[in-house]
This record gives structure tokens, sequence and C-alpha cells, in this order.
């Protein structure tokens, strides 16, 4: 997980950076898209810092308690991280959004070290800043993201992704970048069209990319929580693997949980051959074993049930 753990170190400093100059530039010029970003970075930034403490607990070993060991704690730290997007990022951008257009004022001029600025000119270099650290943080997130995942489309990437610390910051990075666009549009926007309004349904245009984007990331970390199956492929090729076996007769059938982003659980129901003595079976077991774990160095625990065809058919139709 070295590729996920850079891309999270840079999008917290990038984001941390970023918090700073747009809450800066909130306070000196009073726009609520502005406001709305900053809260969005602070979030984004308090959401790898979680991340990074999902990673370390993950990687604790097993002990009596948890046999399995501790792999899925970065799944339920991801789902922490959605929550927070929703709750701190996407609803208050909307609250705030809402205010600003009931109670509509243009941005302010600001005062450095006694020189006057245009409010609405401060807000540009700000959130021009903003695009960029954020767009070089976006660019280290797609490379990792695609290390992990080789050439597959993003969004089959991500629905297949074990790895929710990796995609999440992927999907972070490039909310944030539609916000800021967002933003900048609406600050552009009010001061051409002298409608500050437009600056509060930019604050909720970023909510709303939040909000969507929080629902998105649920889902995909809720399917890891519960337990996903391994890669279509990784299942075939464990099939594949077992059948190849001399005295096996028939894979009933091949069950995979991921336990977390690299510990892939394997459970296998076979029908061996009537003639194998104990110690026959015994060896192609070990052998079996041995053999699925070189072959996927994911495959950290492999369980392999003897059981006759017919009996097997009937516990999965009683199921």
């Amino acid at each position: 997980m070295a590729e996920s753990t850079g891309a999270i170190y840079t999008a917290a400093g990038a984001n941390l950076a970023i918090a700073a100059a747009k809450f800066v530039g909130a306070s000196l010029t009073g726009s609520t898209a502005m406001l709305a970003e900053g809260a969005h970075s602070v979030v984004d930034t308090a959401n790898q810092i979680l991340l990074l403490v999902g990673l370390k607990r993950a990687r604790k070993p097993a002990d009596a308690r948890h046999p399995f060991g501790y792999g899925r704690e970065i799944y339920f730290y991801a789902f922490v991280v959605a929550l927070m997007i929703f709750l701190g990022g996407g609803i208050f951008a909307i609250y705030e959004g809402a205010e600003k257009i009931m109670h509509p004022e243009p941005a302010a001029d600001a005062t450095i070290l006694g020189i006057r600025l245009s409010g609405f000119w401060v807000n540009v270099a700000i959130l021009g800043f903003a695009i960029l650290a954020e767009g070089y943080s976006c660019l280290v997130a797609v490379r990792a993201f695609r290390a992990e995942t080789g050439g597959r489309s993003p969004i089959t990437a991500i629905r297949r992704s074990k790895d929710p610390s990796l995609f999440t910051i992927l999907v972070e990075d490039v909310a944030a970048l539609i916000g800021l666009l967002i933003a900048l549009a609406g600050v552009v926007a009010a001061h051409l069209l002298d409608r500050p309004a437009l600056d509060g349904w930019a604050s909720v245009g970023i909510g709303l990319v939040l909000v969507g984007m929080a629902i998105f990331l649920m889902i995909e970390t809720h399917g890891l929580l519960i337990g996903e199956a391994a890669d279509p492929e990784v299942v075939a090729a464990i099939e594949a693997a077992v059948r190849a076996e001399p005295g096996v007769r028939h894979v009933n059938e091949v069950l995979t949980q991921h336990l977390g982003p690299k510990d892939i659980l394997v459970n296998v129901s076979l029908d061996m051959a009537d003639d194998l003595d104990a110690g026959a079976v015994e060896t192609i077991v070990s052998r079996l074993d041995r053999a699925l774990k070189a072959a996927n160095p994911e495959v950290t625990r492999v369980f392999i049930e003897i059981q006759a065809q017919a009996a097997s058919a009937r516990v999965r139709a009683a199921a």
C-alpha cells in the first residue's frame, strides 16, 4: 500500500496549504464559496489523517480476539471519511450557500499591509493557487491509482478496487478540482453580473458535489465492510489451479473474501477421488495450500473442505 500512503501524504500537504489560503481569502472578502471550499479542504485534511490511522491499524498482527487480523480497519475508517465529507463538507457548504443567497453581499475589498486590494482579484488569485496545488495532488493520486489498477477504466477500477484509501483520495481530489472550478465560476459570475447571490449558488453547487461524492464512497466502502469476494480473475485462477490437481474429481465451490486490501481468505470445497487414502488427501491439501499462496501473495489463508459433489449441492440448495 506504498502508493496509497504516498498519495495520502501529498494530498494532506496540499489540502493544508489550500485550506489556509482559502480561509484567509474568505475572511478578507466575505466569499461564502471560498468559505465552503476552505471547510472542504479542512475536512479533506482530517480525512487523510484518518486514512493514515486506518492504514496503520490495519497492519496490526492477528491475535486471539481477532484471529483474521485487523485488515478491515481501513474499510471502517474509509466509511467514517465518507460520513465526514457528507456532514462536514457537503451539508456545511449547502447551508452557507443558502445563507448567502438569502442575504447576498458583494465581495469586500481586502487591505494587506496597508495596500487596498480588490476582493474579486484576491479570491481569483487564491482559487488559482488552489487549482494548481490540487491539480498536482490529483496527478499524484491518478498515477498511484493507475499503478495499482492497470489499464482498467476509472469507474471499473474503483468498483473493483479493494483499497479504499487509494480510491478515496482520487475521488476527493477530483471532487476538489470540480469544487474549485465551481467556486471560481461563482466568484467571476457574481462580480461580472453584479449578483452576489451567485457566490452563494456556487457554494450550494460545491455542497451537492460533495454530497454526491460522499454517497458514492459510502456505497463502495459499505460493500468492503460487509465482505467482498476477490476479483473474478483471481477466483478463476484459483479454480483452475485446483481443477488441475490430480485426485480432484470436482470443484464444488470456491469462496473468497477480502479481509483487507491485500489479504484474501479462500475456502474451497472439493470432491476427491474415492480411491485416495487419508495420507494422499492430506498431501494434496497441503500442496494446494502452498500452490495457491505462491501463485497469489494476497492469498493468506486457505481452507479446503473435502465433500462429495452431491452432498455439496444439497447444502448449497438448502442455503
